[in-house]
């Protein structure tokens, strides 16, 4: 899932006749910021360099990131056309853009971020958009200025900055902003997942509705140091491959969320595949999250006829309509 035509253009506009050494050391701090989860009173994107490297390096993959997830929500609920956004932590623009191309009903959206340089670029790009943003700044740990709420509330590759025990506050803070849906993106880290499962479960006791990945409202069946998490490849610029010293055309962006709901999807989930789907002669074996709130292989053989093909064509993240049975 690439960039949009109009976004990517924009965004190589403003990367023209950048020295191609200084976005890389501004890369790679940018890559031990994050890694290292650092956490000292400074942003991570503190500077025009730092937003431009972030362009450059990380954009391209969290938005496949976004977009995937979202493709996911749309999936199980087509009937959700939400018409207002609110996101915080917004960065360039990175979940406005995957919601306006996931959703053409989308017409206003609130995006809220700390750092100038980044909200700065963000507010260029969202104009290629046909629809009205409103940046502000702010800070979702900080109080935020009143906010009517939105249709969908988005919060991605934020969770991670934040202390642990900061996250089931912050989830409650975002879903009394919450009309209809909440989308929560995080890497697909052993960290990340652990933040989205916190997330999720201070959210089902205040009676959000799980729409994906999760097939089912139990408790995550998955048990350290296993965790779970889904796929993205994405294909490299020439400058993206230059930036982050990568030889192959792609990368795989890992990553994890959670999508909830004001009221129950008028469908429920299908049985959600958690890792590549291993194929070998006339078998096909799948990980899978179950209706009944466990997880764990499946396998299907060919005699299984319409279920084996489609297990064949299936990928990691997709939702595989099984048995009644669930094929235990």
């Amino acid at each position: 899932m690439d960039l949009p035509s109009s976004i990517r253009s924009a965004v190589e506009r403003l990367l023209e006749n950048q020295p191609l050494s200084a976005l890389m050391r501004a890369s790679e701090r940018l890559t031990r910021r994050y890694r290292g989860e650092v956490r000292d009173g400074h942003l991570h994107i503190d500077s025009e360099l730092a937003a431009l490297a972030y362009l450059a390096a990380r954009l391209p993959a969290t938005y496949a990131a976004a977009r995937a997830a979202m493709e996911m929500v749309h999936n199980v609920h087509p009937d959700f056309q939400p018409k207002s956004l609110i996101d915080l932590g917004s960065g360039p623009g990175t979940a406005l853009f995957a919601a306006a191309d996931c959703w053409p009903s989308l017409n206003t959206a609130t995006m809220i971020e700390a750092s100038d340089a980044i909200r700065r670029i963000g507010e260029g790009l969202s104009s290629a958009l046909s629809l009205e943003s409103n940046w502000q700044k702010g800070d979702v740990l900080r109080q935020l200025a009143p906010l009517p709420a939105a249709d969908l509330v988005t919060l991605a590759y934020v969770l991670d900055e934040l202390p642990l025990d900061a996250v089931e506050k912050t989830a409650l803070k975002l879903w009394q902003l919450t009309r209809e849906a909440l989308i929560l993106i995080e890497p697909g880290t052993p960290a990340g997942w652990q933040r989205i499962v916190a997330a999720r479960q201070v959210l089902l006791e205040a009676g959000a509705h799980i729409i994906a990945p999760c097939p089912h409202h139990a408790a995550c069946p998955i048990i350290p140091p296993d965790w779970c998490h889904f796929s993205r490849r994405v294909q490299r610029s020439r400058l993206h491959r230059q930036v982050k010293q990568g030889e192959v055309p792609y990368e795989d962006e890992k990553y994890i969320f959670i999508a909830m709901s004001r009221q129950p999807v008028p469908a429920a989930p299908p049985p959600r595949i958690l890792a590549p789907v291993k194929l070998s002669s006339g078998l096909a074996r799948l990980k899978l999250c179950r209706l009944d709130g466990t997880a764990g292989e499946t396998t299907i053989t060919r005699r299984d006829g319409s279920l084996f093909k489609a297990a064949r064509r299936a990928d990691w993240g997709d939702g595989l309509n099984l048995s009644p049975e669930d094929k235990a």
